[in-house]
């Protein structure tokens, strides 16, 4: 049975969930009282999954599911209820009114928030990107078809998600896209396998066949005997898919400004003076990102938020709490600080050149199990996995083992960086542990012309 009998398509823009959203909105401003306040946050996905494993399909579901988060706020004291909604607007309203008169009785009980932030403003912003996804049947229809004899294994997500916020000011925030990503390997034996992603607004079947091309052609050099790399230091060629797991570890807490102000940052080095190379600039970029530019506060996000400038301290994600603790101000961040939309300026190779400018050494598509050996100094660890070729002339001779390296990234994109490519890649995120995440990533390959490697 092909996919497509179960699945058909869905859209970003479905006026019965954003009713849902106001009725819910206005039943809470009936329900408040004389000096309270409100703010309520809301979620909803209408997400296709279809799961693959050796070139056929083993599991294909979809999931509905709303939520709001609705907080009592009186004077310094604050409570939050989560609850699930049913899509039933009156009873949904009912159900938020009731939530509303549950946190009342738990305010007396609470002690006040020193570090409670509200926006001081009113800032309402509507966002609707709804490009029409293809029905995923037809799309996973397209992509076996294209990988038929070799063993594909892959998760396709699609569908539209949606982030909303109210707060008993009036301020209304509105954010639906429509979106779909395609984690997926042709798989050889071992650990041997190619990995790439595929993923964004619009699904072109020409793109995902340039694409399966490419893992075919990388796979024909998977089957190759493997070869056996000593520890050292070597030349390496970082694909946007290998950076981004080093943004990804960056993420949590680099670019903090609470980490940064209590010195855990694993940047406080670069926030304290030391630098990267001119070359690097990083930028928390919602304008061009998937997430929202509002947050569960209620604060707005300016379209960019400058954290590495030409290699240099340029900022922080500051977080309402940390900007009334800290003294600082908030922009738009997170609870926890981390980037939604992370964004690094390219540079002058072009993608194409890449192994030619490498000339010998690794050119690596994935890194893997990455963590801190030294967070001061941000040096981290991590695997090589999927992918790594021993290139020599600019031409792949073999693949490699699987190595661990150890390297700083004051070094990495510091004195070593030789170049960065000339376009970055969009790549988003892929869980979808309670929903899906709307969060991405905008990162160029990078040139080092020295990687360390322990085992």
């Amino acid at each position: 049975m092909k996919a497509r009998a179960t699945l058909g398509p869905i859209a970003a823009d479905d006026p019965a969930v954003e009713s849902l959203f106001h009725a819910v909105a206005r039943a809470l401003d009936a329900e408040l009282a004389a000096g309270e306040r409100y703010t309520a946050w809301f979620e909803a996905e209408a997400s296709d999954f279809v799961r693959m494993n050796r070139g056929k399909v083993r599991q294909a579901g979809r999931v509905r599911q709303q939520s709001v988060a609705v907080r009592l706020i009186r004077g310094a004291r604050h409570a939050e209820h989560t609850l699930s909604l049913t899509g039933d607007a009156g009873k949904d309203a009912r159900a938020a009114a009731a939530a509303l008169r549950g946190l009342r009785t738990a305010l007396p009980e609470l002690a006040d928030d020193p570090h409670l932030l509200l926006p001081d403003s009113v800032t309402s912003t509507r966002s609707v990107r709804a490009q029409a996804l293809p029905p995923p049947g037809e799309a996973v229809d397209r992509v076996l078809e294209l990988a038929r004899g070799e063993d594909f294994v892959g998760f396709f997500a699609c569908g539209p998600m949606v982030r909303g916020f109210a707060n008993s000011e009036g301020q209304r925030n509105w954010h639906a896209v429509a979106t779909f990503s395609l984690d997926w390997s042709l798989y050889h034996r071992a650990d041997k396998a190619v990995k790439s992603l595929y993923a964004g607004f619009e699904w072109s079947d020409a793109e995902i066949a340039a694409r399966m091309a490419a893992a075919r052609d990388r796979l024909a050099l998977v089957t190759r005997p493997a070869r056996t790399i000593a520890p050292g230091r070597y030349r390496a060629w970082l694909a946007p898919s290998a950076m981004e797991e080093i943004a990804s570890l960056l993420a949590w807490g680099g670019f903090s400004g609470r980490a940064q102000a209590t010195k855990q940052s694993s940047l406080v080095r670069l926030a304290e003076g030391e630098r990267l190379d001119p070359r690097v600039t990083i930028a928390e970029r919602t304008a061009d990102g998937v997430a929202p530019a509002f947050q569960a506060d209620g604060f707005t996000r300016p379209p960019s938020v400058p954290l590495v400038a030409q290699g240099r301290h340029a900022g922080a994600l500051v977080a309402p709490r940390t900007a009334r603790e800290f003294g600082l101000v908030a922009n738009g961040a997170n609870a926890w600080e981390m980037p939604e939309a992370l964004a690094m300026e390219g540079g002058a190779l072009p993608e194409a050149d890449a192994l030619a400018a490498l000339d010998t050494g690794l050119a690596i598509g994935n890194l893997w199990y990455l963590n801190y050996s030294d967070r001061a100094a941000c040096r981290m660890t991590g695997m090589t996995r999927f992918a790594t070729f021993w290139v020599e002339g600019g031409r792949v001779v073999a693949p490699v083992d699987v190595m661990r390296f150890d390297d700083s990234v004051y070094r990495l994109l510091g004195g070593n960086l030789e170049a960065l490519s000339a376009q970055p890649e969009l790549l988003l995120a892929t869980e979808s542990y309670g929903s899906r995440r709307l969060a991405s990533a905008r990162l160029p390959g990078a040139l080092v012309s020295a990687m360390t490697f322990t085992l």
